[in-house]
């Protein structure tokens, strides 16, 4: 914990720290998982988008999901081949398809049948075929939160079989697009193995169908979603995870694609922040730091849950119950509610846990807050990855358009 405070006190607080030795040995429980198969892991940018992040995974071996063309913009940037980029998400727009294909990218996720028509003439334009993979819901409850899960017929996500088998057929039937792929993910945070096998048997049924109108899916497409430990889950092991998928594959020579994002990177990160002070209303006490919810959002986006301790306090130490709160003039702005915590004093040091996705990468300027830094830590160093920004940055884009 001791190093916690001295990073602290060399890059400031707020401060996102990310252990990189971590996402090496995540990656690596996950490629030895499917060592039997031939697959690809391509790493969720979304989840954590730092271009140090994207080249660390990139080159341990890793692809990228991207969901965006600035998002394929930066694993280029950061060194990954474009033949290990996928571009997936509901709603592409011409511009982002276009130059897509001119970067070659390995395969387009298609959604919709409007967006396969889309692809298909923007394909044309450029008078180049377009590798498309297609997003099949198979309507599967991933018993995970609703706001992340992605699988069942009332999600904007993927479409059903037989839209799906529909569109490969027009695909194959295309001068300008090429079926090589198919693209499940049931949502996010998964800790049941049940429900992934369970859609993994239903879309690789659909690829021995789509097998007998001579449609030649290579890739097979397992999305993301591996739970992690925020609290007191049961997790799924990555062997477990590989066999479940494995033991519904017989007879289809596929090569495995899988899309880990907050499995890779989240229990790598860690949200330093400073006590301000406490203050107390009646009988609730608040604990005020100097985060708040523009730099990591998920506790009032999702009421996530988020551990938090205190550095240098015993475990020993009285508590009582309060809410860790930041300075953003919104009700919506804590950490925690209800939690049993210490007494603190200016400038005590917070650790907020489990902070390397979905926290940076969700941040914003709102209350012209600049974007907290960013450092990479192993065993042995630490470095910057991002500067903190400071107010001639948040109104770089503004200050020039401003009227006498």
């Amino acid at each position: 914990m001791t190093r916690f405070q001295t990073l602290a006190d060399k890059y400031d607080t707020p401060l996102y720290l990310y252990d990189f030795d971590y996402m090496r040995e995540q990656y690596n429980k996950l490629k030895e998982a499917f060592r039997a198969k031939k697959s690809l892991i391509c790493y969720a940018v979304k989840a954590n988008s730092n271009l140090s992040v994207i080249k660390h995974f990139g080159d341990l071996g890793a692809g990228c999901d991207c969901v965006s063309i600035g998002e394929i913009k930066r694993a280029l940037t950061a060194g990954v081949k474009n033949y290990k980029i996928i571009f997936s998400g509901v709603g592409k727009k011409d511009e982002e398809i276009k130059e897509a294909l001119q970067k070659d990218i390995l395969l387009i996720n298609l959604e919709s049948e409007a967006e396969l028509a889309r692809v298909e003439e923007q394909a044309k334009l450029l008078d180049k075929e377009a590798r498309i993979s297609i997003r099949v819901n198979p309507n599967i409850d991933p018993q995970t939160h609703p706001y992340i899960s992605t699988g069942l017929h009332e999600n904007k996500f993927g479409v059903d079989l037989d839209t799906a088998k529909r569109m490969y057929i027009k695909a194959k039937n295309s001068n300008f697009l090429d079926p090589v792929g198919i693209h499940f993910h049931i949502g996010s945070q998964l800790t049941q193995l049940e429900p992934i096998k369970e859609a993994s048997e239903v879309v690789s049924d659909l690829v021995r169908s789509l097998k007998v109108l001579k449609i030649d899916i290579k890739f097979f497409d397992i999305g993301g979603g591996l739970g992690i430990q925020y609290d007191d889950e049961t997790l799924i092991k990555p062997y477990d995870y590989a066999q479940a998928i494995f033991s519904t594959l017989h007879g289809l020579d596929v090569t495995i694609m899988c899309e880990p994002g907050r499995y890779l990177s989240a229990n790598s990160g860690y949200f330093l922040t400073k006590v301000l002070y406490e203050k107390v209303n009646g009988e609730k006490r608040f604990v005020i730091v100097d985060g708040g919810m523009n730099d990591l959002i998920r506790p009032s986006l999702y009421n996530a849950y988020h551990k938090i301790e205190i550095l240098g306090k015993d475990a020993d130490e009285e508590t009582s119950d309060c809410d860790v709160v930041g300075p953003v003039c919104e009700s919506g702005d804590f950490f925690a509610k209800n939690i049993a915590l210490p007494f603190t004093q200016h400038d005590d040091l917070l650790v907020i846990k489990s902070a390397g996705a979905y926290c940076a990468t969700m941040s914003s300027n709102y209350n012209t807050r600049g974007r907290v830094a960013e450092v990479a830590i192993d065993s042995q160093s630490d470095r910057l990855i991002r500067r903190r920004e400071n107010f001639e940055d948040m109104i770089a884009l503004e200050k020039d358009y401003l009227k006498d």
